[in-house]
This record gives structure tokens, sequence and C-alpha cells, in this order.
């Protein structure tokens, strides 16, 4: 059923902005007046807390309690208080949807089966700041399983599922996150992971680049004993780089967005199948004979496109790169300029990486009840901010729902204030996730145990051959046969027959 519709308007004079300047990047974080200070229904704007892989049910959506986890006095049946979420009454129920996502992760079941003896993480203590739901809870509890000490934050303010943060804090990890988080509580949460007597960092597991930041920028002798940071999305990357460009970088990072097993599955066959849900869920819309125009040819633009054309669609794309762009063309798609198509489309969907591609322009222009949304990089794509101005009115639908009313009457249909869609107000599929996650465990486990010397103070890409084992993990799910080269072969092209099998520069 729909909330009771709530309608506000936001007046920029009254906001507040904060800024924070990381390596030649200004991030800014808005938020919202608000007079509930740090309650669950925070409406803080946060761009680096966007991506997130989250669920648009959560049995904590609809509680009356408003009392903030900051608040609050819990504690597990250990008798531990080394955390911080919603309700750690809700573990039973967080512990049943770990036990399902466990059935789709299988390469994360067997590197924890093959691994476990070894203890390969032993003396690790990681740090992590992802989002945490079912799947990356898997991943935790074999990060623990293989020898680790961990403490998390979630990257996300939206993302969390409460229930599985209890879940995991009643089997005895320090986690610190729930959802609807505001500015302050998602720094705080950084810090009580980071921050703690006795117990210090040496991996960081980072998704956004927030707790790598925030190390940097609070406990920079922290440094002297991490021995590596594994960075998952495109915005972290981007931040590596540009420390590594200046020469601030100060320890080896494993660039794992750009790895094949993240490129190629993640981004294209994740996003091919999610995008549908989180339209579906949060605006109930038929698919057939809408006009759609996609912002972005990459992995993520392709995985939506084929969704949405296979649904009846009209599907339009805009590129900047002729290449992307010529296989938008012999896919099948009208490649298109925004403005010419702006005004008669029903969805617009941004996934670029590109900050500002849908300006107040755009969407003064658009027609009544164009729905807007993002896939892509932050919540930087979609101008939100321009939305918020005192001749605008806001007014909230359901959970991630608002319709932005100009003052003729045209509204806008606005999911996720901008954020991912997908990560936002829906799920993703589990068995996609396992592959990603399988190469942020065995990423941790290469730099952890790599001899000095090996990693250097820079930004690497995983090894061709680690790649080719998180795929490898996978297939026995399909009862797939790999056909093996004979040595006659191996030698004709040069290869070992057990892999690598393409060289670096191959695309796939």
């Amino acid at each position: 059923m729909l909330s009771n519709k709530k309608k506000y308007i936001v007046n920029r004079k009254s906001g507040i902005k904060a800024q924070i300047q990381f390596a030649d990047q200004k991030q800014e974080f808005n938020k919202r007046p608000t007079k509930i200070g740090r309650r669950s229904l925070s409406r803080s704007i946060s761009q680096s807390s966007t991506d997130s892989y989250s669920s648009a049910a959560s049995y904590t959506d609809s509680s009356d309690d408003e009392t903030s986890p900051r608040d609050k006095q819990q504690k597990n049946s250990k008798g531990s208080s080394d955390f911080c979420v919603k309700n750690i009454k809700q573990a039973e129920f967080g512990r049943r949807e770990i036990e399902i996502a466990e059935q789709e992760m299988p390469a994360l079941m067997a590197l924890r089966k093959r691994a476990q003896g070894e203890k390969p993480l032993a003396g690790a203590k990681i740090v992590g700041c992802t989002h945490i739901t079912a799947q990356t809870a898997v991943l935790m509890e074999t990060l623990g399983a293989l020898g680790a000490q961990c403490r998390w934050a979630a990257c996300n303010i939206y993302s969390t599922l409460n229930e599985v943060a209890a879940a995991l804090a009643e089997s005895g990890f320090p986690v610190f996150a729930w959802k609807g988080e505001s500015e302050d509580d998602f720094w705080w949460c950084i810090d009580r992971c980071v921050n703690v007597e006795g117990w210090q960092p040496n991996m960081i597991l980072d998704d956004g680049g927030d707790l790598t930041h925030w190390i940097y920028k609070k406990y920079p002798n922290m440094f002297k004993k991490i021995k590596g940071i594994v960075e998952e999305s495109v915005t972290g990357v981007h931040r590596l780089y540009q420390l590594s460009k200046a020469g601030k970088l100060c320890v080896p990072a494993m660039n794992v967005n750009d790895s094949v097993t993240k490129q190629k599955f993640d981004n294209l066959y994740c996003c091919r199948e999610s995008i549908l849900d989180g339209l579906k869920r949060t605006t109930d819309m038929m698919f057939g004979g809408k006009q759609v125009v996609v912002c972005g040819y990459g992995e993520v633009g392709k995985g939506c496109c084929a969704a949405l054309k296979a649904m009846g669609s009209i599907v339009y794309v805009t590129e900047i790169d002729p290449i992307c762009a010529l296989q938008a063309c012999m896919d099948g798609f009208r490649l298109v300029k925004l403005n010419e198509v702006i005004r008669q489309v029903d969805i617009v969907i941004t996934c670029t990486g590109n900050k500002n591609v849908v300006t107040r322009e755009h969407l003064d222009r658009m027609k009544n009840s164009c729905i807007v949304c993002n896939m892509g990089h932050s919540n930087t794509e979609i101008d939100v901010a321009s939305l918020r101005t005192p001749e605008l009115t806001w007014e909230r639908v359901r959970s991630q729902v608002d319709h932005v009313i100009w003052p003729d009457g045209k509204r806008i249909v606005l999911l996720a204030e901008g954020r991912l869609l997908n990560l936002s107000c829906s799920t993703v599929p589990t068995f996609v996730l396992s592959i990603t996650a399988t190469t942020q465990a065995l990423a941790l486990i290469e730099l952890y145990n790599a001899p000095e010397g090996r990693y250097k103070q820079d930004v690497y890409l995983l090894p061709k051959k680690m790649d080719e084992y998180v795929a490898s993990l996978h297939l026995p799910t399909f009862d797939a046969h790999l056909t093996e080269l004979t040595d006659e072969q191996a030698k004709y092209l040069g290869l070992n027959k057990n892999g690598p099998f393409k060289p670096n520069y191959y695309r796939y």
C-alpha cells in the first residue's frame, strides 16, 4: 500500500552545506533542513555514500521506532555491545536471509571450504565500508572463516538491511550501520570502526573511497601498519588514482572495479536484471511501448538497454564515445542527443559515470509524469540539487519515490533522489554479487600475503589468472564442463594449459 503523502517545500537558503576536499576533488554533502535530528527517516544528501546494494523491502522500513540507534543501549546474546544497529532483536530474520544468499554464492562457499584450514587471512584486521546486505554478510563471514578480524560500516545511507546488520552483530561482528543514516551518522559509524582502543586495521576493503578518505584525513599514521586497500567502485578507484598521481598513495591498492569479473558480470548482467526490478517496484509501470532514453552505453547501459528492449520499450541511447555509439547502433538502438528526445520520452535513465548529465534545463523540458532515475555514478548524474528551490514542491509518494511539482502543475517522478536505482529501490542478483565478492576476497588474500616489494605504492589490477579462477569457481553451478587444451594445442598457442588464456590487453 502507498504510504500517506507528505508535502513539503525545500528552501535553498535554509539548507546546510558541508564541504570536503579530497585529492583535488571537491565532494559536497547537502542536507535538507530537518527537525528530527538523527532519526532513521533522515533525508541527508550524500554524494559519497550513494553506491549501494539494497533491498526495497526491509523488516524495519515500517518501524515506528524513531529512536536513533546511537541513543540505544543494545547487547547481543554474548553480552557484547561493540556494534550499533537498528534492532538487535531482528537477528533471526537476518540470519535466514544470509542462509538464502549462501545458496546463490557458490564461489565464496567453495573458497571458504578450500582455504579454511590454511587460514590465509590469519592476523588480518580488515576494516570495511561496503553495502551491508545478505550478500556482503556472506563475504564478511567468509573473511572471518579465513582468519580475519573485521569491523564494518555501510558505504551508503540507504543500502543497509537492518535485519542483516543485526544478524552480523549477533554473530560477533562489530557492525555500525542502519538504513536511513544521517550525514553525521554516516561518518560517526566509519569512525567507530576505525577509532577503537586496542585494535588497528592492517587492511582496508572500501566501496566508494569514503573509508580510505576518513583514515587519510583523521588517522594518517594508521597507514604505517596497513598493507593494502581493495576498492570496488569506480568512484573509489578514481580517488585512488588521484592519490597515486599526486604521490600521496602510501600503500598498494587493488582496483577490483576494472577487473573482468566485475565489469563484464556485475555491471552488465546485474543491471540487465535489476533495472526492471527497480522501476517496477517503485512505479508499477508497464514497459511495453514506453519511450526510454538511456544515457551511456557502457556495460551498465548495455544491460539496461537489452532488458528494456526485450520488454517492448522504444529505446534511445546517448553517447560521447564513438565506439560505444557504434555498438549501440549495431545493437538496434537509435543514437540521439538528449535535447532531441527530452520532451517525448517517458523514462530517463543515466549510466555514464559523469556529472550533470541531466541538467535543470532538461528537467524543465520533460513531459508530465516523466520518470527520472540513475544507474550510474554516485548521485551526480542528475542535477537533483537544482530541484531544491522554493518554486518547486516535493511530494513523497512512497519510499524512494518523489514527485517534484512545477508551478504549472507538471510533475516528474524522481527515484531514489538520483541515487542508484537498483541498489536503493530493489534487489540485485545474488549470483552476480558472488562473482564480485569472491574477487574482493581473493584481492585481500593476495595483498595481505604478498611478499614485501611485490606491490609498490600504486594502484594495481588483479592478475588475469585470478579473474579466471573466480570464473571457474562459478561454472559448476551450471554443470558446465571446460574443454582442456592438448599439449600440442597449448604449444601452438603459446599458452600454459592451466592459463591464463588471454593477454592482459584482451577486452572480452
